[in-house]
């Protein structure tokens, strides 16, 4: 099936990325645009992987205040160079990144920084409680896991369905971010303020 400009258009529109990736992706996928996004998406995270061991030694600060100054979120956000570090569109992914913190207030970036004590503590307390259900010992784990699963996506920053777009983690927007800007980008360091908290 062919495509047209204009459906290549409305994709590249959609995602942000180039004009024969876009063509490449509509065909492979025989013109559907939804299938052709989960195409670029995969993609996307294929060349995040690969980026990731890359050195990120530039960046961007950037801050959200909200609700006349009484909540605000602080966020580091680092690049491989410094002309990516000055792109409108890097600065626009951080800027949201910062708008998402102070409307969601995760606790840490990734499950890795989450103490393993906590991690624990958190785990035995799902178990006594699927336990308590009377639940068969054969899916007492299987559960658990779900429920962990649901609690990382509730304190980590990279779980997290993204405020302005649920259907996209963060992880995602990062991964999709590093598939258009072309460089490793990391989100290094969260910062919250709530007045009088």
């Amino acid at each position: 099936m062919g495509t047209t400009a204009q459906e290549i258009a409305q994709l590249r529109a959609k995602t942000g990325l180039g004009m024969m990736e876009c063509k490449k992706a509509l065909v492979e996928a025989n013109g559907d645009e939804n299938k052709a996004i989960e195409i670029l998406r995969q993609k996307g995270a294929a060349k995040a992987e690969k980026k990731s061991v890359r050195a990120t030694e530039s960046g961007l600060i950037d801050t959200y205040i909200h609700g006349e100054g009484k909540i605000g979120a602080m966020v580091e956000v680092l690049s491989e160079t410094d002309f990516v570090a000055r792109n409108e569109e890097f600065k626009a992914f951080v800027h949201d990144i910062a708008l998402h913190v102070a409307a969601v207030d995760p606790q840490y970036i990734s499950e890795k920084e989450v103490p393993q004590e906590e991690v624990e503590k958190q785990k035995n307390i799902f178990i006594e409680q699927v336990k308590a259900q009377g639940k068969p010992e054969n899916i007492v784990e299987k559960i658990v896991e779900g429920k962990m699963n649901k609690y990382f996506s509730e304190i980590c920053l990279l779980k997290q369905p993204f405020v302005k777009n649920e259907d996209l983690t963060i992880e995602e927007l990062l991964r999709d971010n590093i598939a258009k800007i072309g460089e490793n980008l990391v989100i290094s360091k969260i910062a919250r303020f709530e007045l009088g908290k």
